[in-house]
């Protein structure tokens, strides 16, 4: 999974460079159908989808047990938004 987030986050970078006026960060939640979660690479294809924008990065973390999607995409107004995507349920 690791080695997946990796390469996924070289493949979002290698789309262009980063726009000088992308420093507003606003975390939105987009919302996804829970079916066991999503995987990384499905939550950063649905984000890029529903905003047009340009994936920047893309990791997971572990929040309350469960896996939280942190994706960052620049708009077309040249701002860094940040949207989380509940992932998989961890532990027992």
């Amino acid at each position: 999974m690791r080695r997946l987030s990796v390469i996924l986050l070289f493949a979002a970078l290698a789309l262009g460079p980063l726009s000088a006026g992308a420093d507003d960060h606003d975390a939105r939640p987009i919302m996804v159908a829970q079916n066991n979660g999503k995987t990384l690479s499905e939550a950063v294809e649905q984000v890029r989808r529903q905003t047009g924008g340009r994936i920047l990065s893309a990791e997971t973390r572990v929040e309350g047990g469960r896996e939280v999607h942190h994706i960052k995409v620049l708009t077309d107004d040249g701002k860094v938004k940040t949207h989380k995507v509940p992932g998989r349920k961890r532990g027992g």
